[in-house]
């Protein structure tokens, strides 16, 4: 029989909220808001807070609200979210909603209509869902019991469900719990990371079924075990110390991976091993790092280390023997580590035992911003369980992940001005990454390794199959880039020389069309005392239709999980960044298309609105970047050319004086493009002026491509020396007759 909810609660007490959140609440401006509480008498009272930030009963205002007809518009999460901190049992609800999500998505006959249900109706009936999930040892969701307190919350994880948001509403309850885990050294691992991790699990035997069973012994919110799923496994096991994470696991495998069996206990992997008998098909992890407290001497002499005991400020290793000792021998392991783990100087004997024993099969270190924490680069470790019959082992292939975001897969040297595309710049801190290139290029060297190893063929700067006995010298560093040759071992010296030719001569006509720009007539004063004019805003020029200005805006509420209009799709865009850097629009699936934004037409002028100490702050669009549309960060001007030149514009637009006037902010500068300000001259002065800035705006094009330019050639002509495809010059009196082919003597 489900259980009963208790009969009788005591009311818990109204929350009270500001008057940020009454805005958020009622769908308006907090200007908004305080109009109110001057114009109307019957406006709630304050009922805590101080003067300057009073604070208002929940209750009281959601009664105001709806007799003056503003209803709640609040978006289901953020409803969610309000309501979890508003509670006066916030944490404990949170942990106990969880499994609810997953109960509502395999009963959804018993909320059908679920408005019209009265709270104890709504409880009931969430209690008997949640009692008709599996059992799963250490999560509780057999102990979960709901009251008449837990409606509101239980109403507004439904309203999430409806809304198509039922993971992202189980994110939100975790992180209520999880507020104070952020400094405990484990981080989510993104979507996109768990993918590659999961395929580089299931390439590793390219000629075998994907593994049934799959292990995570640090498996947090489950990210790693789903993606396992999506390529095929089918019986999941996890195990996390914290508890919140073990029931976000479960439920999160119940949503994405209805079909495959799971069992996640709640629990410390590395100390009380709650799979200790388990050996799986293979082994996804992302566990914790500089962890001091993973139990060292209580387990000094616990069989799981193999190769060695790890030192008690390396825990990463501890783990990486602990997924080991977990698979059947021949079987895989994909395990992401931070990059002090391939170098501390404590654990190279641990290092040097996983190579000697064909253990270690691959090293793949990420870009930075690729994964939490965004600072560093970490690295993806391939291991194998040996086998007793399996052939001895070579190499350890190296793969150098940040040189394969948006490459080409062509060695040598190329401008930075071609590079355009590759960023792993990320939204509030979220880092992004050209994923597809990444992914790609990693899966088709490991499948190509993991076939051939003997025959692998190395591509400088990008992979290498490094030979086991370079790797164990006094350091046994295993870092991809410390053993990846930049430059191809048996590169064509003719090639070499050829390309090392053409950036010479590159970089003598950028200097010399750099010399010939600075070299244009001399600009005379304008007098014994600098010129004074009449001048107006762009507020001023828009009231008066001289200019129109536009800008990017985010998506709304309803339009967030939509496709942006139909105008807008599949065109490149400009970012702020892109204007910065003298970089064009890009057209990739890392930059998002905004949903209200203008497209950019030749004459247009293009205004950064952060302001940066270096990089273009405005330019006149011209016929390259013509289609493309405006993204964050840019602001697009539009004059009228019969009252505007669009070069004389972007220029004053551009001063250091007027830029400061219409700054806001502290830690970064906006930009205010309405309070910027411009002479009002004859069109045919503009157009001096204009002719004036436009040939400034080449000059400084001219002098960037020279300065890239002088950077690459020098480095290709060292590359070539030490790589022994080139020759240093003879020289001028042609004199030198060494022979470069004989040996010093």
């Amino acid at each position: 029989m489900p259980k009963q909810p208790e009969p009788s609660v005591a009311p818990e007490a109204s929350a009270q909220v500001t008057a940020a959140e009454i805005s958020r609440l009622a769908g308006v401006t907090r200007a908004t808001v305080s109009n109110w509480r001057r114009r109307h008498a019957d406006f709630p009272s304050p009922a805590g807070g101080t003067d300057s930030s009073p604070l208002y009963d929940l209750a009281a205002v959601r009664t105001w609200l709806a007799g003056r007809g503003h209803g709640e518009k609040v978006p289901p999460l953020e409803e969610l979210r309000t309501l979890l901190r508003l509670s006066a049992h916030g944490r404990s609800a949170a942990v106990r909603l969880l499994p609810f999500a997953l109960a509502q998505r395999r009963r959804p006959d018993l909320f059908k209509a679920a408005d019209a249900l009265s709270d104890d109706d709504v409880v009931v009936r969430a209690q008997m869902s949640v009692h008709e999930l599996p059992a799963s040892p250490g999560t509780g969701f057999d102990d979960v019991t709901y009251t008449a307190s837990d409606a509101a919350l239980l109403r507004a994880v439904l309203r999430c469900i409806d809304a198509g948001q039922t993971q992202d509403a189980v994110d939100v309850m975790a992180e209520r719990e999880l507020e104070d885990e952020a400094a405990s050294g484990a981080y989510a691992t993104p979507g996109p990371l768990a993918d590659l991790m999961a395929r580089l699990l299931g390439a590793a035997t390219p000629q075998s079924p994907y593994p049934v069973r799959v292990f995570d012994p640090a498996c947090g919110s489950g990210a790693l075990l789903v993606a396992a799923a999506r390529q095929g496994a089918q019986h999941l096991y996890g195990q996390d110390l914290v508890p919140v994470q073990a029931r976000r696991s479960l439920v999160h495998l119940g949503l994405e991976a209805p079909d495959a069996t799971a069992d996640i206990r709640a629990e410390d992997s590395l100390r009380a091993d709650a799979f200790a008998d388990l050996a799986a098909d293979g082994v996804l992890c992302n566990p914790p790092y500089g962890d001091r407290d993973w139990g060292h001497d209580e387990l000094a002499y616990d069989p799981r280390w193999a190769y060695g005991v790890p030192p008690r400020g390396d825990s990463e290793l501890a783990w990486v023997q602990h997924a080991l000792a977990h698979i059947t021998p021949g079987a895989f392991a994909v395990v992401l580590l931070p990059p002090a783990a391939a170098t501390r100087s404590l654990s190279r004997r641990i290092r040097a035992e996983l190579i000697r024993a064909g253990t270690l099969r691959a090293v793949v270190s990420l870009p930075a911003g690729a994964a939490p924490p965004l600072h560093i680069g970490l690295h993806v470790w391939i291991l194998q369980r040996p086998e007793l019959t399996a052939p001895e082992h070579q190499s350890v292939l190296c793969v150098e992940g940040a040189a394969l975001t948006g490459s080409d897969g062509k060695s040598g040297p190329r401008p930075a001005r071609t590079l355009g595309g590759s960023r792993m710049a990320g939204r509030d801190g979220v880092a992004t990454a050209a994923w597809d290139s990444l992914t790609e290029r990693v899966l088709l060297y490991w499948t190509s390794y993991v076939t051939d190893p003997s025959g692998f063929e190395d591509v400088p700067g990008q992979a290498r199959a490094v030979p086991v006995v370079d790797l164990l010298d006094d350091l046994v560093d295993v870092t991809p880039a410390r053993n990846i040759r930049t430059t191809a071992a048996a590169a064509d010296p003719v090639v070499v020389a050829e390309q090392a030719r053409r950036l010479r001569s590159e970089l003598a006509q950028a200097a010399d069309a750099l010399a010939v720009s600075a070299r244009q007539e001399d600009w005379p004063a304008a007098g014994t005392q600098a010129r004074q004019w009449r001048t107006a805003t762009l507020a001023d020029l828009t009231r008066g239709g001289a200019l129109a200005i536009h800008r990017a805006g985010p998506p709304s509420s309803r339009e967030r999980d939509t496709p942006p209009p139909a105008e807008f799709a599949n065109r490149p865009v400009l970012t702020g960044r892109d204007l910065a850097t003298g970089q064009r629009a890009t057209a990739d699936s890392e930059t998002p298309i905004p949903h209200t934004t203008a497209i950019v037409a030749e004459g247009d002028v293009l205004l950064a609105e952060i302001r940066s100490d270096s990089g273009t702050k405005a330019r006149v669009a011209d016929e390259q970047d013509s289609g493309a549309v405006i993204g964050r960060g840019v602001r697009l001007i539009r004059p009228d050319p019969k009252r505007l030149d669009a070069w004389f514009l972007a220029g004053f637009l551009a001063a250091e004086d007027n830029l400061n006037s219409a700054s806001v902010g502290t830690s970064s500068l906006h930009i205010d493009p309405s309070r910027l300000r411009v002479p009002l001259f004859p069109l045919e002065e503009q157009r001096r002026y204009g002719e004036a800035f436009r040939h400034l705006y080449t000059l400084r094009q001219a002098a960037r491509w020279a300065t890239e330019l002088a950077v690459l050639m020098p480095k290709a002509l060292a590359d070539g020396l030490t790589g022994g495809t080139l020759l240093p010059p003879p020289p001028p009196n042609g004199s030198d007759t060494t022979d470069p082919a004989r040996p010093a003597s």
